[in-house]
């Protein structure tokens, strides 16, 4: 299991608005599955973030392009894996 930090950029603000239902829909059903491990808007208005839970780079980007907001050109992604260091 790894992690995948999807950046989600602003590209349409408006359309966003329209979007956005849908967007937190598909990432309900993800998360109720098991596979993210957080999700949130950036503060100032520019995106927001999805860390996804997957085996592979390619099952973390089926569901990071299958999302509303990308399929639908509101938000460019940006996609790396992330390694989470424990800090003691």
């Amino acid at each position: 299991m790894r992690y995948y930090a999807a950046m989600l950029h602003m590209l349409d603000v408006e359309k966003n608005k329209k979007v956005l239902p849908y967007h937190i829909e598909y990432l309900d059903k993800l998360d109720q599955q098991g596979k993210v491990f957080g999700r949130g808007p950036f503060s100032d208005g520019s995106g927001g973030m999805i860390i996804y839970i997957a085996d592979t780079l390619e099952e973390a980007q089926y569901m990071a392009e299958n999302d509303p907001h990308v399929l639908e050109g509101v938000r460019r992604l940006e996609l790396k894996e992330w390694e989470i260091w424990k800090i003691s």
